[in-house]
């Protein structure tokens, strides 16, 4: 389907990809200007349309009052030549000017600012939040993140929404009555200026109040939102362990948590618009009742008693729908303010001022004195001094806890070392761009998460410019090309367009660490870091795929991480772990001949891993 040039014209105001300048501050009105940056000049003319149309709503009842007052002096045949232009105005306001107010308002709106506005807020939080370390998400769970994001933006965009439309409008047709209604008579004039006072007055109290209570039930939704994802995402753990009543009793939890603050809410929100309605009621009582004393004194003509009168009613009428509007826009304001508290702290790693490209040359890693401990006094690693050769093949053995992990995050800097620091090929990694040194890294974990996307663009993420051919020969290379073919989704997409479930849900994990190693092979990067990268495999593939990564592992620095001793034997250098510090290194055959932890662990292995551990027992320590 094609967009008309009307429209696009329309969509085009507003570049929702433009980024932001800088993070997000963190006091919700600073926050909403960076939010809005870029959008102003289609929200101000909406803005100033919306108002355009309120105003036009005392015209057009002061045009009523004169088409009466007209009316007064009986029928006649002169009447309509007599009052041709005013015929003529009520004409041009009523079929012309005021459906076109509207109308280009409602493209502005409507068209050019909600659908980019959304993209916009989207985007900008989105890019901030994936310039998070790994201990934002680590501290959080990713559903109630990704809530946040939703919340922060629908309530931004509503927001907008409703000023641009109701209060714009409302506050001008309010502005044109005290206008209208001044002409007619100042007493008028005085008792719609106490009204809007006290409405003044009951907004000012009640509306923080519903903002707060707003942001606390926010909050609990979100509650709900996290626990419900938390429980889906480990489904087959709660399945195993025979704990759905655990999890009701969790959600209900969260439920009932949520269900009081929103009787709180609501409850607050019920007193205050019937209060409101109290109000509004008196509006033409009183504005009425006045100007049928000031008519019998000959001082109000019946049509301008008529115009007031419709006017305060009107205004009255409004009274339900700003109430509601204004509730909406500070229960928005509470929504974007708790997605503020959660989306807009700074990064906690970035990149240094005037950070470089790295620039691998040969491809050596020094670790020189580094220390990490995830802030305790103890765990992680400590003294690390440890030089890799470029094209050097190491291998990292050690029990659960003793830093291996530890040392691999580091390297890839998803933490910043507490001492010391981290070179490959001289440069300081802590002086060069985040994106940079993990281009230069290919990494597979034991922890293999995949994307629910097809099985190629898995393997794209590798190198999204690479060919089909290359996506198919680095298949081949990891043994994946044998099982992609067969694979179909629950939509019926086959092969390598098959979507493959939240994290790989629908693959084994021999067959998602197949396809990581595959997106490994072919990012062809010049260091190579493997952590228990076939621990899922069966020793049939797994044979076949230490031969394929034999090859692919040539002219590359390698860092392996292994609990199957087997696997790392034929390494240049194997480096023992024990309590964050290396305790021994050399080669296979030097270590056993030493007699030592690494000799030790050799005799005593069971089903070729360290002390019978399975894989992944580290991760849970460190």
């Amino acid at each position: 389907m094609t967009l008309g040039r009307v429209t696009r014209w329309f969509l085009g105001l507003i570049d929702y990809r433009r980024r932001a300048d800088g993070p997000p501050p963190q006091t919700l009105a600073r926050f909403f200007l960076w939010a809005l940056r870029g959008a102003w000049p289609p929200i101000i003319v909406a803005t100033a349309l919306f108002a355009l149309g309120g105003a036009l709503e005392a015209v057009t009842m002061w045009l009523l009052g004169r088409v009466i007052d007209a009316t007064t002096a009986g029928p006649g045949a002169g009447f309509w030549a007599e009052n041709w232009g005013l015929a003529a105005g009520s004409v041009l306001v009523l079929v012309g000017l005021r459906p076109l107010a509207f109308g280009l308002a409602g493209g502005f709106q409507s068209i050019a600012v909600m659908p980019n506005l959304f993209g916009q807020v989207m985007s900008r939080l989105n890019r901030h939040t994936l310039g998070q370390s790994v201990s934002f998400f680590d501290d959080d769970f990713a559903g109630r993140i990704a809530q946040k994001q939703m919340q922060a933006a629908n309530g931004i965009v509503s927001v907008v929404q409703e000023t641009v439309n109701a209060i714009s409008f409302a506050g001008a047709a309010a502005l044109g009555m005290l206008v209208l209604s001044g002409f007619v008579d100042p007493g008028m004039a005085v008792i719609l200026a106490l009204w809007i006072a006290a409405y003044v007055l009951l907004l000012r109290h009640y509306l923080p109040r519903i903002r707060l209570r707003s942001a606390a039930r926010a909050g609990a939704r979100a509650q709900v939102t996290g626990q419900i994802v938390d429980t889906v995402t480990n489904i087959k753990t709660v399945k195993l362990f025979a704990h759905d009543a655990q999890e009701d009793r969790a959600a209900l939890e969260s439920i009932s948590e949520y269900r009081t603050a929103a009787a709180h809410w609501a409850a607050m929100a019920v007193w205050f618009r019937y209060l409101l309605f109290t109000l509004g009621g008196a509006l033409p009582v009183v504005m009425v009742g006045y100007g049928l004393i000031r008519w019998e004194a000959g001082a109000v003509t019946s049509g301008e008693l008529t115009a007031v009168g419709g006017m305060a009613i009107r205004l009255a009428q409004m009274t339900g729908w700003v109430s509601w509007t204004l509730m909406t826009i500070y229960a928005d304001l509470g929504e974007v303010e708790d997605g503020m508290r959660t989306l807009s702290p700074d990064h906690g790693l970035v990149d240094a001022p005037g950070a470089t490209e790295l620039q691998v040359r040969a491809g050596e890693i020094a670790f020189r004195d580094v220390g990490f401990a995830y802030g305790r006094e103890a765990g992680g690693v400590q003294g690390l001094d440890l030089t890799i050769k470029p094209g050097e093949k190491i291998g990292i053995v050690g029990a659960s806890g003793a830093g291996k992990s530890t040392m691999v995050a580091l390297l890839m800097r998803l933490y910043d070392p507490e001492r010391g620091r981290i070179e490959i090929d001289g440069q300081d990694i802590a002086h060069v761009t985040q994106a940079s040194l993990r281009a230069q890294v290919g990494m597979v974990t034991q922890d293999t998460a995949m994307f629910n996307r097809t099985a190629r663009d898995n393997i794209l993420y590798g190198r999204p410019d690479a060919s089909e051919a290359e996506v198919l020969a680095a298949a081949e290379k990891a043994e994946a090309h044998e099982f992609i073919p067969q694979l179909e989704d629950g939509a019926g997409r086959r092969g390598y367009d098959a979507y493959l479930g939240e994290r790989g849900v629908k693959l084994s994990g021999g067959q998602r660490q197949r396809i990581a190693l595959a997106r490994a092979i072919l990012k062809d990067a010049p260091i190579l870091v493997l952590d228990e990268a076939t621990s899922a495999l069966d020793s049939e593939v797994e044979a076949a795929i230490q031969t394929a990564l034999g090859r692919v592992m040539e002219g590359k620095t390698v860092l392996a991480i292994a609990h199957r001793l087997s696997t790392i034997a034929q390494m240049d250098r194997i480096v023992v772990m024990e309590a964050g510090r290396i305790a021994e290194a050399g080669t296979h055959d030097d270590l056993l001949a030493r007699g030592g932890i690494y000799a030790g662990l050799w005799a005593h292995q069971s089903g070729g891993f360290i002390g019978g551990e399975g894989a992944g027992a580290e991760d849970a320590a460190e």
